[in-house]
């Protein structure tokens, strides 16, 4: 083989797309009544009148933060497709903070997120502070199913990372 053959065959190599396979089949499936028990968890959230667009929001940012890359694929293309965001408000979600993208509704919704999601990172994992300025744009019942879809999909994050779910096979 010559030398550019080899570079070639490197090269090749190293920008190849790397096979990702789950570790089992997924547990939803496997179980009786599984599926069904995610599903129903999921669906709570989405009874009340909180739009759909800061529910995804909510589930985007969370499987960001617990490294779930089927959910953050799905929910990318439910705040694209379902929600006519833009690329650059969906790529800003990981950083909303720093950016004029999202509403004060939605500022309070990805801080909760965050908060719920990382609950082992601090004493008080929902401060005072952050569940004034999340009770003053939501009301109760949009309070409950923020928490409701926040803990849907952390559940869904924590059994997808444990089998590494690949993004796009079911």
């Amino acid at each position: 083989m010559t030398d550019t053959t080899q570079l070639q065959t490197q090269h090749q190599r190293r920008d190849a797309i790397v096979e990702v396979m789950a570790r089992m089949p997924h547990p939803a499936f496997l179980l009786e009544g599984g599926m069904d028990a995610l599903t129903a968890l999921s669906a709570v959230g989405r009874s009340t009148e909180l739009p759909a667009g800061i529910l995804h929001l909510v589930t985007l940012r969370a499987s960001q933060i617990n490294g779930c890359s089927w959910c953050t694929v799905e929910h990318t293309r439910e705040l694209r497709e379902l929600d006519g965001d833009s690329d650059e408000r969906i790529a800003a979600v990981a950083a909303w903070r720093e950016t004029s993208y999202f509403t004060q509704r939605e500022r309070a919704a990805l801080a909760l997120t965050e908060a719920v999601t990382r609950v082992a990172d601090r004493p008080d994992p929902v401060p005072d502070a952050l569940w004034d300025e999340v009770s003053t744009v939501f009301t109760n019942r949009e309070i409950a199913a923020l928490l409701f879809t926040i803990g849907a999909i952390n559940v869904w994050n924590r059994i997808n990372a444990a089998i590494r779910q690949p993004a796009g096979r079911r």
